[in-house]
């Protein structure tokens, strides 16, 4: 287990960035299409395709995940994506061709100080294919691919820089087993720490100190009770991306119930969240490469799992991010370095 999203048998992630724009894209590559569903929670989405996993559409299922910064601009990171695919012979049978689908999900990073003045070429197409090609079972967390150029809220009117994210669970029923995982870029409008300390929200969750192994302040501070929103969190410059991922056997409607339950791990890292100002959306994937008898009896469990396993990663993706930003906003490190 490498504590991260491909430990979900038949998934791999590639990640590429670009320092000089502050922004990056993130691929969840599937090695044969996958079930998949999501589900919105923020007021401001920006999504590209996600009809194509709606209960009412035809496909049901995906080639790939992505997760790109550039807000609007960013939805060219998907057909990158696609170009790699239909390259490599992947995608939807519809007569003689195939037309890959690749769900997408953009956040706002465009005022984080890097140079977005690219012209009539976006590079997130670009970001996309490499992203692609880069895919594996192991990837950078942190100040990487979607997560790079993300921020999150820390105290009231402050900001400090998000990132990407993962972490992953492995379930027992009886002498069956199935693998559970989240991955996050995180630049939410709330706060993942409690008012201005280095203690996570998330920190009951944690597992073998994966996110400095800090716990809860005792007993909290007052202020912690009061909602704090990053310095210019603008209404539709915030989203927090997730994707939670099991190897479990689930219909699209077993998926899109496990959507929903995963997005209680974003309350219980993120405070507050699922505002008008961010845009947070849910992907659930399964790729039913394990196997389970009873899916009805096992499915809250899954649900569970993913929960936690979303709020291990929000935090872990802001824990390991480094360094700052091109606008001089600091990392979770850089500020806490003695914690």
């Amino acid at each position: 287990m490498r504590n991260l999203i491909t430990d979900v048998e038949g998934l791999r992630v590639g990640n590429a960035e670009d320092a000089r724009i502050a922004s990056g894209t993130t691929i969840i590559l599937a090695d044969a299409p996958v079930v998949a569903a999501a589900t919105v929670m923020g007021g401001g989405p920006g999504t590209r395709e996600r009809d194509a996993i709606g209960l009412e559409g035809t496909v049901g299922a995906a080639d790939a995940i992505v997760l790109s910064g550039g807000s609007a601009f960013g939805l060219d990171a998907a057909s990158g994506v696609q170009t790699w695919l239909r390259e490599n012979g992947r995608g939807f049978q519809v007569g003689p061709v195939r037309v890959p689908i690749v769900p997408q999900a953009i956040l706002f990073d465009l005022i984080n100080g890097g140079n977005k003045d690219w012209g009539r070429e976006a590079p997130y197409r670009e970001l996309g294919f490499k992203a692609a090609e880069a895919a594996g079972g192991d990837f950078a967390l942190g100040s990487a691919g979607a997560g790079y150029g993300a921020t999150v809220a820390r105290g009231a009117g402050l900001s400090m820089r998000g990132g990407l994210g993962s972490a992953s669970e492995r379930l027992t029923f009886g002498g069956e087993s199935v693998v559970v995982g989240a991955l996050t870029a995180v630049n939410a409008a709330g706060a993942v720490t409690v008012a201005d300390t280095p203690h996570f929200w998330a920190a009951p969750y944690e597992h073998g100190g994966e996110f400095g192994g800090l716990g809860l302040p005792y007993p909290l501070p007052p202020e912690a009770a009061r909602p704090v929103l990053k310095y210019g969190a603008l209404a539709g410059a915030n989203t927090t991306l997730c994707v939670v991922a099991t190897d479990a056997p689930l219909t699209q409607t077993q998926a899109k119930r496990i959507a929903t339950m995963a997005a209680a791990g974003m309350a219980r890292a993120i405070h507050p969240v699922f505002s008008p100002l961010d845009g947070d959306i849910v992907f659930a994937l399964a790729t039913g490469r394990a196997a389970l008898s009873d899916r009805d009896t096992a499915l809250p469990y899954i649900g569970a799992a993913a929960a936690n396993c979303l709020a291990r990663a929000i935090a872990r993706g802001v824990y390991e991010a480094s360094a700052s930003l091109p606008d001089g906003t600091q990392s979770y490190r850089n500020l806490f370095a003695s914690a």
